[in-house]
């Protein structure tokens, strides 16, 4: 491909964003309202729904970059006794009380310096927006996604308390219905949810698992 090529076709898919963008209420209100993206209000809309906050609870929030969620789970569950640790690779926007870890859940070191950073304490909440780079090669992406869920719950199981919740991000495709099942061995309750911020042309999707039951 020739460079003028490649900038051609990078201005259209550009052009198309932005046109979406414009159309899209949600941005718009995200940009209106100060809000770092329009991801607060899936977590906004999600919380209201299925009461996963309240002030003092302690947070696990992976996938956290650039703080869409973040800010919204520092208003919910506030500094008086709350802790929220956040993980993800990439910078962060966060308050000062906000514990950051950067690196990819799943390796060891990181997961262990999550570990120093809950000091302890067992999550009232663990929640997932972490999703793949996609490659556009439909089979490998939804692979990887479920992989990615893999890991939320892992960390579910090793720092969710009884009764605890998980929220994660999940594509709509192989591996999804019989993980779901899965996940319903170790909560009372398993909901797949689609919430009104979420593109309607998108395959995202949300599982809340509640009441979570295993042994720690």
């Amino acid at each position: 491909m020739r460079y003028g090529e490649a900038m051609t076709r990078r201005s259209k898919s550009s052009d198309r964003w932005l046109r979406r963008q414009r159309k899209d209420p949600f941005a718009s209100r995200a940009q209106r309202e100060g809000q770092v993206s329009r991801a607060h209000f899936k977590l906004a809309e999600l919380d209201e729904r299925f009461q996963l906050l309240r002030p003092g609870q302690c947070v696990l929030e992976l996938g956290a970059a650039p703080g869409g969620w973040t800010r919204y789970l520092e208003e919910r569950i506030g500094t008086g006794g709350g802790l929220l640790v956040c993980c993800d690779t990439r910078p962060l926007t966060r308050g000062p009380q906000t514990r950051f870890v950067q690196g990819a859940y799943g390796e060891p070191a990181v997961d262990d310096a999550v570990g120093a950073a809950l000091e302890g304490r067992a999550a009232d909440l663990v929640v997932s927006d972490m999703a793949p780079n996609f490659s556009g090669i439909r089979a490998a992406d939804q692979a990887r996604a479920m992989e990615l869920a893999e890991l939320a719950e892992h960390a579910a199981r090793r720092w969710l308390k009884p009764g605890g919740a998980l929220l994660v991000k999940l594509f709509q495709g192989a591996g999804v219905d019989e993980w779901l099942a899965a996940l319903g061995g170790d909560f009372g309750k398993v909901k797949r949810v689609k919430p009104k911020a979420s593109r309607q042309e998108s395959r995202e999707l949300y599982a809340v698992a509640l009441e979570f039951n295993s042994v720690r």
